[in-house]
């Protein structure tokens, strides 16, 4: 018998961890950019916040899969959530005396980026131990919610605090950051995996979600389309919309408008998706989803209005959510559970390293063959992936039930895998982006610029 997600205390604990996490977090990302400029004047250095962050994260994000799966998971989700907390601390603190210097600053992005990649793992995999397979959509789909109505609020209250004074959203953060780390402590569901003896960071262990899902044809062929070629296309297309209807930067009414119909059709497809279980309808909601990108990049090459381009972008990210929920779940549920943290790094890195590329194309393409044969271009691209996602055999065969480590190796065990807890273990069951205590991340398409390895992704 298992707890209803309605009841169970854990997953609550988890779900207000998150959420003031990434409200905090929402608040600071807009902030941190924000004091650089108004410190140096300079745009070039504000910008190194943000390329210094997602370098940070790729770099980190394999080693943190494996620190997930070698430490007892809500203790690691703990310490992160205090060096965080210090962190935060310490650059609120410098900004209230009015002397914060850039090498702080980048110290924090980047330790922040590292920290991060180390948490999300962790708390993907403590999720599995606290929620039931078949409610493991449900919950997907409210960590998806969540995250994605913080997205829109928190920038708004950031910028307002930044307004008051400057140390205000790096305070906020701290206090979410304080709050959260209360709520992971109440968490009384142990997630420890099995160990094996031996070096933690070797080549074989850095790679070993890389090679379980490479060894799964169906996982394999979803997150190199859907996850790599899908989400670069879709980049290329949403900065498009953005260039295109900024009116050469002289208006930035059109494009503004393109980004908040993107942000609204993500928190649409979170809302919707627990009425829609798409842990048990995968494929076709990713179908769905290719064909939609395709048909918005021809709509939006014939029809250049920003209402439009709005319009069908919101659909794509609302069509996205819900598929990306689905495959999430699923993926949750089939990687065995020493693994659990390698594998959603791994997702989470091939998801991500292309995220920079799609504007660049964008640009590249708008600048060389305008606005018209830009959009057209862009859905070929996408075509081509939807033709595979449509056609390619692997594809069409869901992993349903965990399966058989594929290296066919066993890992030892070392001490219970989980200790006593109020709620029940999952049972491996026929259907995860997270979101675990930070939220899913994501595998198909993002709209430009979007952070995919921040908490509550």
């Amino acid at each position: 018998m298992t707890t209803p997600l309605r009841g169970n205390r854990d997953f609550r604990l988890l779900w207000l961890s998150g959420l003031f996490a990434v409200l905090g977090g929402q608040m600071s990302a807009l902030a941190l950019p924000l004091l650089v400029l108004k410190e140096t004047g300079s745009a070039v250095q504000a910008g190194a916040v943000g390329t210094v962050s997602v370098g940070a994260v790729l770099i980190a994000m394999l080693p943190g899969g494996v620190m997930s799966d070698r430490v007892e998971r809500r203790r690691l989700m703990r310490l992160c959530d205090v060096g965080s907390l210090t962190v935060v601390t310490a650059l609120a603190t410098a900004v209230w005396f009015g002397h914060a210097p850039m090498a702080l600053v980048l110290l924090v992005a980047a330790a922040g980026a590292v920290i991060s990649s180390v948490y999300g793992p962790a708390a993907f995999g403590l999720m599995r131990a606290v929620v039931p397979a078949d409610e493991m959509g449900t919950a997907t789909a409210r960590l998806q919610a969540r995250t994605q109505t913080a997205r829109l609020v928190g920038p708004l209250v950031g910028g307002a605090l930044f307004g008051i004074h400057p140390a205000l959203p790096f305070a906020a953060e701290a206090l979410g950051l304080l709050l959260s780390t209360i709520c992971v402590a109440l968490v009384r569901t142990r997630s420890r995996a099995r160990k094996r003896a031996g070096a933690v960071f070797t080549r074989e262990e850095l790679t070993a979600g890389l090679a379980y899902l490479w060894r799964i044809p169906y996982l394999r062929t979803v997150l190199l389309v859907f996850g790599l070629g899908m989400n670069f296309a879709f980049g290329a297309l949403t900065f498009t919309a953005l260039t295109a209807f900024s009116e050469g930067g002289r208006s930035g009414v059109g494009g503004g408008f393109v980004i908040t119909c993107v942000s609204a059709g993500a928190l649409g497809g979170a809302l919707l998706a627990p009425r829609m279980r798409p842990d048990r309808r995968t494929r076709s909601l990713i179908l769905a989803t290719c064909w939609t990108c395709v048909l918005a990049a021809g709509v939006m090459a014939w029809i250049s209005r920003p209402l439009v381009a709005g319009l069908m972008c919101a659909l794509c990210m609302c069509l996205s959510t819900i598929a990306s929920i689905g495959f999430l779940s699923t993926l949750l549920v089939v990687t065995p559970e020493e693994k659990v943290g390698r594998v959603q790094s791994a997702a989470g890195f091939l998801s991500s390293m292309v995220q920079p590329l799609g504007p660049l194309a964008g640009g590249i393409l708008l600048s060389a063959f305008g606005v018209r044969w830009a959009f057209a271009l862009t859905g070929c691209v996408l075509a081509a992936s939807a033709l595979v996602v449509t056609f390619a055999p692997s594809a069409r065969e869901t992993p349903s039930r965990e399966p058989a480590d594929p290296t066919g190796r066993e890992e030892p065990a070392e001490g219970p895998a989980r200790e006593p807890a109020d709620v029940p273990a999952p049972e491996p069951a026929a259907v995860r982006q997270p979101e675990p205590a930070t939220g899913p991340a994501p595998v198909g398409p993002a709209p430009a610029g979007a952070n995919r390895a921040a908490p509550g992704d």
